[in-house]
């Protein structure tokens, strides 16, 4: 293992953590304020990632295919709250997992319908499609760069956003005690109606980022849910911070093992064995991570109220 690869892998593991952020951000939001279970957030994540590889392949503008991206998203997940999500606050969550299953069904032939059940090859932007030198030796993908640097806009706007504004006051009162907040005389309505639809901006965008590094297919958003459901327990359910702490931890245990794990098992191992064990351990680390700070802290690394 050379220093080259173990700089590149934890930039790697850094990018994947930031599109975790992304998704998992809208997750912890919508759940932690709203109370509302919804796994229909990967489905949103599968439509921007369509929706901006065929604008992007139609008009040759990645920023044209990003924009598309979250305004069909914004516009399904309007739909999505009025039609539905508004009926399930206060329900119980086994409701609103039945009713967001439903979606996510629907949603996938919606999609086999409109693109074909074939998976979509997305391209990154040309201006972004070379490696740049980031030390003497470690060339790295431009566009992973813009993935980093997105990640940590990302995260810094939203944080100035719970934390440092009117609106976020809001967010934090409506989430805290909806009753009392209606009585102040705040619209908890619309205000719930808006973190619905921030999450859902954060999903399109990272379906529009994610495509070019991954095939746009069928089933994408319930395969990056299951770990961003991971980030949301690790993190603290509603904690922002507590996400974008998690999905980086979470990212580097899961590239890292994945990327050197095989080279420690062939030390002992046959390697038959290492391609058949090393990706099932290394699938299990990011598990056993979040068991293990369960064990110690049930309520999450950040709990929002704690």
């Amino acid at each position: 293992m050379t220093t080259i690869l173990f700089i590149e892998q934890v930039l790697n593991g850094l990018g994947y953590g930031f599109m975790l952020f992304l998704l998992a951000a809208g997750l912890t939001l919508v759940f932690g304020i709203m109370d509302v279970m919804n796994l229909a957030h990967g489905s949103l994540f599968m439509a921007g990632a369509y929706v901006a590889a065929h604008v992007h392949s139609r008009t040759g503008s990645f920023v044209m295919g990003v924009l598309a991206a979250l305004a069909v998203v914004l516009v399904a997940a309007l739909l999505l709250e009025v039609f539905l999500v508004r009926r399930l606050y206060g329900r119980d969550h086994l409701a609103q997992v039945l009713a967001t299953f439903g979606v996510i069904l629907v949603a996938d032939d919606a999609v086999k319908l409109i693109w074909g059940a074939a998976p979509i090859m997305a391209s990154a932007p040309a201006a972004l499609s070379g490696p740049v030198e980031l030390l003497p030796g470690l060339m790295y993908p431009s566009y992973r760069l813009l993935i980093l640097a997105t990640g940590v806009l990302v995260a810094l706007g939203l944080y100035g956003l719970v934390n440092h504004t009117r609106v976020g006051m809001l967010v934090r009162a409506g989430a805290s005690n909806r009753r009392m907040a209606e009585f102040m005389g705040v619209r908890v309505g619309q205000v719930f109606s808006m973190v619905f639809l921030l999450g859902a901006a954060l999903a399109a965008l990272a379906g529009a980022l994610m495509g070019p590094l991954t095939a746009v297919q069928i089933g994408m958003g319930e395969e990056i849910l299951i770990p961003s459901l991971v980030v949301l327990v690790i993190g603290g359910i509603g904690s922002v911070r507590g996400a974008f702490v998690a999905a980086l931890v979470v990212g580097m245990v899961d590239t890292i093992g994945r990327a050197f794990l095989p080279l420690l098992l062939r030390s002992f191992l046959s390697p038959a064995l290492v391609s058949d064990l090393a990706p099932a351990i290394a699938g299990l680390a990011t598990y056993a991570l979040m068991a293990g700070v369960l064990a110690f802290k049930p309520a999450g690394l950040f709990p929002a109220r704690g």
